[in-house]
């Protein structure tokens, strides 16, 4: 027997006459239709997955493979003296950007030849030649690991801090090539003290000190601007320390005094000023020093920086 479907109550109180059924709830049909659209979408994204966007895909795909691979020459041994020769010719014909490869070939295809060794150094040269500054030291600096007790060591080393030197632009904004630049040419002259290039080398390095010593006035006349006295006396000091051989020292030394006396320091500022004009009587700045002494509005001691002239003098006699 069918088991009996439960009665609605009749809202009047009164029994129905038949026997109603629950009926059909409309989440039923909803969940019908769901799951005839997952169906149909489940069909279709498979058919346009497999069969129209997978083939596709694979086409683009092998032409960018196509496209983007490089064609790669064959390299064709050749004799070191052919090669070499070749890359000389582009060299001394103005092409050294084209040249520098042809060297490196020499090496990589002949690394025990006789013009392995050239060909580093060569290499190097028209990297540098063509400006590529960055390439020329990769080169040079792995020559002179590889063949430190080479006869063409002190070339490199010398070419190597002409590589930093020319990228030097702007010492005030960036120093850090400036410094690069001023060691490689302290090692050049540390190891080759009576070289070829020392007296070229020598040169360079104190134009590169004076350029260092500048950017420290920079700095220092910066925070004397806007008083802050005791960071500009340090960028000063730094100068006396560091570049006491460049012609930045006569300013440092005039800055110091006009900071010591911007702080009440009028002893300090008259040692100072008294190893000025005994150092550097001639200099624009020792003159102007004495001109500041002599200025009525500040009421300085009479023989200001020159009545310490001689216990300065007296020290240095010592010394």
């Amino acid at each position: 027997m069918a088991p009996t479907q439960p009665r609605i109550p009749n809202p009047a109180g009164t029994e129905r006459n038949q026997v109603d059924t629950l009926p059909t709830r409309p989440f039923h049909i909803a969940s019908n239709w769901l799951l005839w659209a997952h169906v149909e979408f489940a069909f279709w994204r498979h058919f346009l997955v497999n069969h129209l966007l997978l083939p596709i895909a694979a086409v683009l795909l092998t032409g960018l493979a196509a496209c983007s691979t490089p064609e790669v020459p064959e390299q064709v041994e050749r004799p070191a003296n052919e090669l070499y020769d070749e890359a000389l010719q582009l060299a001394q014909g103005g092409a050294p950007d084209k040249a520098a490869p042809k060297f490196e070939e020499v090496e990589r295809q002949h690394p025990y030849s006789d013009l392995a060794v050239r060909s580093q150094i060569m290499a190097a040269w028209a990297f540098y030649q063509s400006n590529d500054y960055l390439r020329a030291v990769a080169s040079l600096e792995r020559f002179i690991e590889l063949n430190p007790a080479d006869t063409l060591v002190e070339y490199a080393l010398y070419l190597r801090a002409l590589s930093y030197y020319e990228q030097i632009v702007n010492v005030e904004r960036d120093a850090e090539m400036t410094l690069l630049a001023l060691n490689a040419l302290e090692d050049l002259l540390r190891r080759f003290p009576n070289g070829e290039y020392g007296r070229d080398a020598q040169l360079k390095a104190d134009l590169a000190r004076s350029h260092l010593a500048g950017k420290e006035m920079a700095v220092g006349r910066f925070y004397t601007e806007r008083g802050y006295h005791a960071a500009a006396l340090r960028r000063f000091e730094n100068v006396l320390r560091d570049y006491q051989n460049t012609n930045q020292v006569p300013e440092a030394l005039y800055r110091m005094v006009e900071v010591y006396l911007a702080l009440g320091l009028v002893d300090e500022a008259d040692r100072v000023g008294a190893v000025a004009v005994y150092n550097y009587s001639d200099s624009f700045w020792t003159k102007e020093l004495l001109a500041l002494a002599e200025d009525p509005s500040r009421e300085l001691p009479k023989g200001m920086f020159r009545r310490a002239i001689e216990s300065v003098a007296g020290l240095f006699d010592r010394e």
